[in-house]
C-alpha cells in the first residue's frame, strides 16, 4: 500500500491536470491530441498539428507548452538517437486528454444546438 493509500489521500488527478494549465489548455490539448497517434519531436508535432488543426504553434508556445506537460507527468521524453527529443503520451496524459476533449465535446454540442435552433434563420 502506497503512503498516499494508507493516509487517504489521493495522488494528482491527471483528468484535472490538463485544466490547471489555464490559459495554456489549448497548444497542451493540441500537442495531447499529436502525441495520441505515437511519439513525435517538436517539428513533427507542429506540422502534424498544423494539418489537423490549421493551427500553427510559435516555437516558444510549443515549448513551453511541453515542459509544462512533461513537469505534470502528462508526456514523457523518449530516447533519441539523434539531437530531436521525442515526446509521447503517459497513461495520465491520456486520462487526462479524453476527460478534456469530453468536456469540450459538451460544449461543442451545446454551441452547435443553439445556433441551429436561435440562429437559422440569420
Amino acid at each position: 500500500m502506497s503512503t498516499e493509500e494508507a493516509s487517504g489521500r489521493a495522488g494528482p488527478d491527471p483528468a484535472a491536470a490538463i485544466e490547471t494549465l489555464g490559459r495554456s489548455s489549448g497548444p497542451a490539448s493540441l500537442i495531447l491530441s499529436s502525441l495520441a497517434d505515437g511519439p513525435k519531436h517538436g517539428y513533427a508535432l507542429t506540422k502534424d498539428i498544423e494539418s489537423f488543426a490549421a493551427v500553427r504553434l510559435a516555437p516558444g508556445t510549443l515549448y513551453e507548452a511541453l515542459s509544462r506537460l512533461e513537469a505534470n507527468g502528462l508526456i514523457e521524453a523518449v530516447e533519441s538517437h539523434d539531437r530531436r527529443r521525442p515526446y509521447r503520451l503517459t497513461a495520465a496524459g491520456a486520462t487526462a486528454l479524453a476527460t478534456y476533449l469530453e468536456s469540450q465535446r459538451k460544449v461543442t454540442e451545446v454551441g452547435l444546438r443553439r445556433l441551429a435552433s436561435g440562429w437559422a434563420s440569420a
